[in-house]
């Protein structure tokens, strides 16, 4: 591969690499990245996305042959994205620049996916068949943080991963352009897998070596604790199902089996369920019912923003329930509760607006307050649902 090429017709892959500061390693990488292209005979061409070096790494990649692309917008995803842009190749493979991926295996990575793959991961870990060399990988993200965010992927998102960080890995351009990534730091990655497993695309994975990181003056870029708290965040963010959804219709449960329990007014030997547990059942259900809203409403969000995917029940289940229809139903179950509310306050006509017995009444006025609650809940999200799916340019 040499400069000359890149004037020709399309490569076969581009290999991006992001870059902030990594003259100690980067020659390294791409001695590696250049040779697997020419032992494999593949056509391609190798890019550092540089992310405002000052420590000679431009200047090294360009001796080497490298094409050096410059992303001012800083953050890991950022650079893979301006990088990713410029690239030439029908397939990419990106990696980082730190020496502890071995570009040597970009060859298994193409021949995957000319197989068919959209996308190949690599995988570090014992459990997909990886392995990490002594000093790798520290303690916590190998046996903790890595296994415990690739199983939330496979059981949240469906991924058929089992290491969700891995940051060597193939993808089609094609594929790409259809994910529409946003995210311009560390999440970047995991938003690839994410929005792949939600696109039902073909995904492919493959044991490689993690080596241990080749620098010696600087730090990883990566910090557990924060990196690992903005990777939960962002998965409970685009899972609006995990994060409103099924504790929504848990609390939804179990104040249905309060009211079941105190309306009739049950005991369990000294055990009495009375008004108070009503007060309680009525909380857990108007919480509930509220994160319910919010997993719908959020869905609309991401859908129309193209966060996520388009998703056929979310869009039967608009289809069914108009604007008109969740008016109503609001209507109804405010009126329910009025009608709730007023036997309560002719109890107390009947007893001279005087002193009520609270067992009786609370009856009646509890549920009555949780309907009149649901109703207007209901009125208000059936209008802001209705505004999120406005189209937009």
């Amino acid at each position: 591969m040499n400069k000359e090429s890149l004037q020709g017709e399309a490569l076969e892959l581009s290999i991006v690499m992001p870059c902030l500061n990594e003259a100690e390693t980067l020659e390294a990488c791409l001695v590696k990245a250049l040779r697997g292209l020419a032992e494999a005979g593949i056509q391609g061409e190798v890019i550092v996305a540089d992310n405002g070096s000052v420590d000679g790494s431009v200047e090294i990649a360009s001796r080497l042959g490298a094409r050096v692309v410059n992303v001012k917008d800083k953050g890991y995803g950022s650079a893979l994205m301006g990088g990713i842009a410029e690239a030439r190749g029908k397939y990419i493979l990106m990696g980082d620049a730190d020496d502890s991926y071995d570009f040597l295996e970009a060859p298994r990575f193409v021949a995957k996916l000319r197989e068919g793959y959209d996308l190949v991961q690599g995988c570090r870990l014992p459990s997909g068949g990886g392995t990490v060399l002594k000093g790798a990988m520290p303690f916590s993200h190998r046996w903790l943080g890595n296994p415990a965010f690739s199983l939330m992927a496979r059981v949240m998102f469906s991924a058929k991963i089992h290491d969700v960080y891995c940051g060597l890995r193939a993808f089609t351009k094609a594929h790409y352009n259809q994910l529409n990534l946003r995210c311009i730091g560390m999440e970047f990655a995991t938003e690839m897998i994410i929005k792949s497993s939600m696109q039902k695309a073909a995904i492919a994975e493959i044991p490689i070596t993690l080596h241990r990181d080749g620098r010696i003056t600087r730090k990883p870029h990566l910090k557990t604790i924060r990196d690992g708290w903005r990777t939960l965040r962002f998965f409970l963010l685009f899972s609006p199902r995990w994060l409103f959804f099924y504790p929504g219709i848990t609390l939804i449960f179990l104040g249905l089996l309060g009211y079941g329990l105190a309306l009739p007014g049950l005991r369990f030997g000294k055990i009495h369920f009375d008004a108070h547990t009503l007060l309680f059942a009525s909380l857990a259900i108007i919480l509930g019912y509220q994160a319910v809203v919010f997993a719908v409403t959020a869905k609309v969000f991401a859908v129309a923003e193209k966060f996520l995917p388009r998703n056929s029940a979310l869009e039967k289940l608009s289809s069914e329930i108009t604007l008109e229809k969740g008016l109503l139903l609001g209507s109804l179950v405010i009126l329910t509760g009025f009608i709730l509310l007023g036997k309560a306050i002719l109890l107390w006509y009947f007893a001279g607006f005087g002193d009520l017995n609270y067992s009786v009444t609370m009856r009646w006025v509890v549920p009555g307050v949780m309907l009149s609650a649901l109703g207007v809940q209901t009125v208000l999200a059936v209008f802001f649902v209705s505004m999120l799916g406005l189209a937009r340019k």
